[in-house]
């Protein structure tokens, strides 16, 4: 039976390939970025659609990454890819005392609060909680993050019932402004629609960006199956009405 590669033979692998590969010895942090964040994505899309072996697979791509970036700065003199494990469980250990030390957390909503105390005190250029907000993270997902982290220190609604009114109080807003043609008033009352609904969505314990995806998902393949009945009855999708591409839809919702 072949003997499983093992960490340390991961890391002289990148080594070597960095040395004589000339498209790995062409690479810096800077043209390594956006790869980084597609295989992110695809982690993202394998964890969605549940595939074990691509989950695998994308966890591997992530992991050459780090290692890939750890040799690039070992070779500026700034570190290691053992400074990077050295600080990651110096963080971890330091992030839970209620593990390591003689803090109490009973529930989940103890430990983030915890977390938001611990890393304002860990950083001298933090003035905010929310300067832990990363500027460039996709909008969605920079509400779910500033929403979850003023929620770590108590500042969000008692209960569930009045998201829900807030919900309805911004959408009633939103609609006046409609009704005014304001489209700049319209533009900000939609964006409190939206964060609103995210907020919602914590109360729910449900991440609305995987909501949101499953719900693209399913439109995807609805519509496709819509395509196909269609081009089955001889027919082009762009000569018919509204109400006839109605019928299909509920057509394939049945099927």
């Amino acid at each position: 039976m072949k003997k499983k590669k093992s960490f340390s033979d991961l890391i002289k692998i990148i080594n070597e390939l960095r040395e004589n590969c000339p498209w790995d010895k062409k690479q810096t942090q800077d043209s390594l970025r956006t790869l980084t964040l597609e295989e992110c994505y695809e982690l993202s899309d394998s964890i969605i659609s549940n595939d074990v072996d691509s989950i695998k697979k994308e966890l591997g791509d992530i992991l050459t990454h780090i290692i890939f970036y750890s040799r690039i700065f070992t070779e500026k003199n700034q570190f290691s890819i053992f400074d990077v494990i050295h600080f990651q469980a110096e963080k971890l250990i330091k992030r839970h005392p209620h593990i390591y030390g003689n803090v109490n957390a009973k529930t989940e909503n103890d430990v983030k609060k915890i977390w938001e105390v611990v890393k304002l005190n860990e950083s001298t250029q933090r003035k905010s909680i929310l300067d832990g907000v990363p500027k460039t993270l996709p909008s969605m997902i920079k509400s779910w993050r500033i929403q979850e982290k003023v929620g770590g220190v108590g500042f969000e609604w008692a209960n569930v019932s009045d998201s829900i009114d807030k919900i309805d109080e911004e959408f009633n807003e939103l609609k006046l402004e409609i009704e005014k043609n304001n489209k700049k008033n319209i533009e900000d009352e939609l964006g409190d629609v939206f964060f609103s609904l995210i907020n919602f969505s914590r109360y729910l314990n449900v991440n609305p960006i995987d909501a949101l995806e499953k719900t693209n998902q399913k439109f995807i393949k609805r519509f496709q199956k819509l395509e196909n009945e269609i081009t089955n009855d001889n027919k082009k999708i762009e000569e018919l009405e509204l109400k006839e591409l109605e019928l299909y839809w509920e057509k394939v919702k049945k099927l």
